[in-house]
């Protein structure tokens, strides 16, 4: 069930998010990416707002940005919070 959270702010939280990551993975290759942890565990915690902001959002997702993996998007959050161990570097 979406939050009370205005659909302005969380989409400015994924866009926000969305920016600090290409920031952080600017000039990496996978294998350079995959090698510091530091960037990584900064992109899955940004990836894990994202999927909040997404969860806020609720049925609006879809009739704001329409033909989006909103259920993906928020099923992600899910992955990295309870199998963080199993993450793959590919999909991440």
């Amino acid at each position: 069930m979406p939050s009370s959270h205005e659909s302005s702010a969380s989409l400015a939280d994924i866009i926000d998010n969305i920016e600090r990551i290409q920031n952080y993975v600017v000039g990496l290759d996978r294998e350079a990416f995959g090698a510091d942890t530091l960037r990584r565990d900064a992109v899955e915690r940004c990836l894990e707002r994202i999927c909040e902001a997404a969860f806020r959002l609720g049925e609006r997702a879809a009739e704001l940005i329409p033909n989006q993996p909103w259920g993906d998007i928020r099923g992600m959050g899910n992955r990295l919070r309870h199998a963080y161990d199993r993450i793959n570097l590919d999909i991440l």
